[in-house]
C-alpha cells in the first residue's frame, strides 16, 4: 500500500543528462512539488533497472535502448514532501543519455512541466525547490557524465 506501508520505499530516478550541454532534465512534480528526476517506485519483484526502464518509457515516452545505464550511479535517502509526504524515499539514481533536442512525451499525470538545468541554475535556485540530493548530484562532475 502506498504511501504508507512500508514507512520505506525502494524508488528509480532516471536522470536525463544531455552530454552536450552537461545540463539536466527535471520535472515539476505534481505531488512532490518539487523538481525531480523522472523516475517511480520499485515495485514487488522488480529489479530496480527495470523500473528505470519502465519509467522512461511511462514518463518520458521514450525507448532508453542503451542510453539508460544499468546500474545506479547514486544513491539517496529522502523523506517524502508535498501531497505523499512522510515515507521514506530509498532512490538509485540511473543516468540517462539524452540530447536536449529529443521530442519527449511527457507524464502529464504526474508532472506540470519539464524543462533542462544548467548546473548553475540549480545552484542560484532555492535547493528546497528540488530533492535534498540533487545538489550533491551534480556537484560530481563523474556523476553528471552519462556512461556511454
Amino acid at each position: 500500500m502506498k504511501p504508507a506501508v512500508p514507512d520505506r520505499h525502494l524508488a528509480s530516478y532516471i536522470v536525463p543528462l544531455d552530454p552536450e550541454s552537461g545540463r539536466v532534465l527535471l520535472g515539476d512534480h505534481l505531488k512532490a512539488q518539487l523538481w525531480l528526476p523522472p523516475g517511480g517506485h520499485v515495485e514487488v519483484d522488480e529489479h530496480p533497472a527495470v523500473t528505470a526502464r519502465r519509467e522512461t518509457v511511462e514518463e518520458l515516452g521514450l525507448d532508453p535502448g542503451s542510453r539508460l545505464s544499468d546500474r545506479p550511479a547514486f544513491l539517496s535517502t529522502t523523506v517524502t514532501v508535498g501531497i505523499d509526504s512522510g515515507h521514506t524515499d530509498v532512490s538509485l539514481w540511473f543516468p540517462l543519455r539524452l540530447r536536449s533536442a529529443e521530442r519527449l512525451h511527457i507524464d502529464r499525470g504526474e508532472f506540470r512541466s519539464m524543462r533542462w538545468w544548467s548546473p548553475d541554475e540549480i545552484r542560484a535556485e532555492d535547493p528546497a525547490k528540488f530533492d535534498p540530493a540533487l545538489g550533491r548530484f551534480i556537484a560530481n562532475p563523474f556523476l553528471c557524465i552519462p556512461p556511454r
